[in-house]
């Protein structure tokens, strides 16, 4: 077993795994971590818990101190210092007349590196900008290129719903969302509905996916055939909360000289008092396609075709 401790370099970011040693931590401390770029300040979030060795991909590095009065007034000063960095790099970016737009800067707590992060449409070719930036702060410049998602988590906002971003306030790290998360849950696919202030698909599509896909499990599409106690019915609706589904009773079924009759009064049921149908009708489907392809197509095809 291996001790570890949450540690995040933003009071809403990425969380990363440290090797505690023998500090006794806890949520909120503000520590110093050694990391690949150097030492860095950072926050404590959860308790200090013991993990098996064989769930650590590499070896953690440690966190070196708690953060002490001094360590504070310095990571404040870097944080004062980013104002006018910011000024400095967009007066440097108009002056090489860059399409590029500044989004944040940030001091390396040792002061040997800044990073500014920005968002551009395509690639941009910053090297004589990176080196008028040199000369001036006498230091190591990274730039570096962000997508509208990161943009957004740094520059806050209100979402739809009247809050604060998620991204912004709480949420330490993207999840991936699809469309067909807002098919599940039967929203409107208007894309400036179910966009977020970045562009991209809402994060909280995500948060009742699960939950939707569970009750969605049996559940009938619109225009399936379903066998109930009244008898066979076609399904209009289906009400995944409520767990209805909205059908019309089939008074006739479709021949070659009538159309499919159905009543006209609307009925409901529950998932559980139906029986779905529509397999048999795909089953029957293949077997049609089998007959009229003659016995041409591989034994393997066929035989997924029968299932």
């Amino acid at each position: 077993m291996a001790k570890i401790v949450g540690v995040c370099f933003k009071q809403v970011g990425k969380v990363y795994h440290f090797d505690p040693g023998n500090l006794e931590l806890r949520c909120g401390d503000r520590v110093i971590v050694e990391t690949s770029r150097g030492l860095e300040f950072g926050y404590v979030k959860g308790c200090v818990r013991e993990v098996p060795s064989s769930e650590l991909v590499a070896p953690l590095k440690k966190v070196m101190r708690t953060a002490n009065e001094r360590d504070i007034l310095k990571h404040d000063d870097n944080l004062k210092k980013r104002e006018r960095a910011m000024s400095q790099c967009q007066e440097k970016i108009r002056k090489h007349n860059l399409e590029m737009k500044l989004i944040d800067a940030e001091y390396a707590f040792d002061n040997t590196k800044i990073v500014f992060y920005f968002t551009a449409d395509g690639r941009i070719d910053f090297r004589e900008l990176v080196k008028d930036l040199a000369s001036v702060f006498k230091m190591r410049i990274e730039l570096r290129q962000i997508g509208v998602r990161d943009e957004a988590k740094m520059l806050g906002g209100v979402g739809a719903c009247g809050r604060s971003l998620c991204c912004h306030s709480w949420l330490p790290d993207f999840e991936p969302v699809s469309i067909k998360m807002a098919k599940i849950q039967n929203l409107s696919l208007n894309p400036t509905k179910i966009s977020g202030s970045c562009g991209r698909l809402m994060c909280c599509l995500k948060y009742e996916n699960a939950t939707y896909q569970a009750l969605r499990k049996g559940m009938p599409d619109a225009g399936d055939r379903i066998a109930t106690n009244d008898g066979n019915a076609v399904v209009v609706d289906s009400n995944i909360l409520m767990n209805q589904i909205k059908a019309r009773l089939i008074i006739e079924e479709k021949t070659v000289d009538t159309p499919l009759k159905l009543s006209s009064e609307f009925r409901f049921y529950k998932k559980e008092d139906i029986k779905r149908i529509t397999a048999k009708r795909k089953k029957r489907h293949a077997e049609e396609f089998l007959e009229s392809t003659a016995g041409n197509l591989p034994e393997d095809v066929k035989a997924l075709l029968k299932e």
